[in-house]
């Protein structure tokens, strides 16, 4: 047994190394949405996430935005543990039936202005769980979705980039779209 934790103390962890990350585009992309987000609101932006019936695979990444890497409150935005509070509710995975009125109950208590943002494939459509007796759907079957980000799951990056595209599109006054090759 010691032998082991001598072993286990000398190898190290078997953590990968934290992405590369372009710190002039990051600090570019905070000042861009905390700007947007003050003249829009006057605040910051509060976002109420919502996991719908997902497979937790948008939320690891959605969690990563708190980490010491993307810090999302230098961007302007936090989470925030009710949707009376909310601004924004970031919806993941498909809707199931038993979420529907939990949804719709949670839309209903959030504050105007409100956008929804359906996250990943099975947030648009209801992905591979598309079709099942247990799933209504995408996001969009049951509320009107202002912005979906794409991918299977999103990277942190892309989400923050979608929501930067959700405040732009609300400054302007025109359709959200999210194209991350565009960004």
């Amino acid at each position: 047994m010691r032998r082991l934790l001598f072993k286990n103390l000398l190898r190290g962890p078997l953590t990968e190394a934290a992405p590369a990350m372009d710190e002039a585009a990051v600090a570019e992309l905070a000042a861009q949405v905390d700007r947007v987000a003050r003249r829009r609101l006057g605040r910051t932006i509060s976002i109420r996430e919502v996991d719908a019936g997902s497979c937790n695979g948008c939320e690891l990444e959605i969690h990563a935005l708190n980490n010491v890497l993307y810090d999302l409150e230098r961007f302007g935005m936090r989470f925030v543990a009710s949707p009376r509070h909310a601004d924004v509710l970031l919806v993941t995975g498909p809707v199931t039936a038993n979420m529907r009125e939990a949804l719709e109950r949670t839309y209903n208590a959030t504050p105007h202005p409100k956008w929804v943002v359906a996250v990943g494939d099975c947030g648009r459509d209801g992905g591979a769980f598309a079709g099942s007796y247990a799933c209504v759907g995408g996001v969009s079957a049951v509320l009107p979705v202002d912005l979906h980000i794409p991918g299977c799951p999103p990277s942190p990056t892309a989400l923050l980039k979608g929501l930067l595209a959700l405040l732009d599109s609300v400054e302007h006054g025109t359709d959200a779209e999210f194209d991350e090759k565009r960004w």
